[in-house]
């Protein structure tokens, strides 16, 4: 049930087995059914969430209601408000379960134990807000500087297993297109590859 958790720590930081046992000791699960809510912009972030199972989007509402996703995570990732988890603030955005979920979730309240009973766990989680500080910020400058058909691109070539769990109108909204735009885009750059 922990083997994906413990290989995505081990990528940054080794555990004893004494260690291993007590962050596990720490973790809660939880599950969420497609379309249910994991958090809800207003609400103030208590968790930090690592997927275990399922696929997640992370979104906002503007003041038309229309809806831009800022990020899809699936299993292996974390996800969650890091603005308001670490500011303890109400969420600007909302977290819902594109497909049926299970986390695992570690408490806010919790963190500072982990890290006295084992440091290295500031530089694993150091190491992940580093980590989603240059995906945010490539992906801002990609935003910016990129044609839709060159973001299309990107996307797919970064998650090409994602392409296929994901309704249309999602990874549009992700691209910052209209979903029309986007099947637009997605025939040419079938068309491309079918000719030599």
């Amino acid at each position: 049930m922990y083997e994906l958790i413990l290989k995505n720590i081990s990528r940054f930081i080794e555990l004893t087995g004494e260690e291993r046992d007590f962050f596990i000791s720490s973790l809660k699960v939880k599950k969420l059914r497609k379309k249910q809510f994991l958090l809800q912009e207003g609400e103030v972030a208590q968790y930090q969430y690592f997927i275990n199972r399922g696929c997640l989007r992370t979104y906002m509402i503007n003041e038309k209601g229309q809806e831009h996703i800022i990020q899809f995570s699936i299993e292996g990732w974390w996800t969650g408000d890091i603005y308001s988890y670490l500011t303890q603030t109400p969420a600007k955005m909302n977290i819902d379960a594109i497909e049926d979920s299970e986390l695992f979730c570690i408490d806010n309240s919790y963190m500072e134990t982990l890290y006295r009973k084992i440091p290295k766990f500031e530089r694993f989680f150091r190491l992940l807000i580093q980590n989603a500080f240059i995906a945010n910020q490539s992906r801002i400058i990609e935003s910016m500087s990129l044609t839709a058909d060159e973001r299309y691109c990107k996307f797919i070539e970064r998650y090409p297993s994602m392409e296929q769990r994901l309704p249309l109108k999602y990874i549009a909204s992700f691209l910052g297109i209209t979903p029309e735009s986007l099947s637009r885009i997605r025939s040419q750059n079938l068309k491309n590859r079918k000719t030599p």
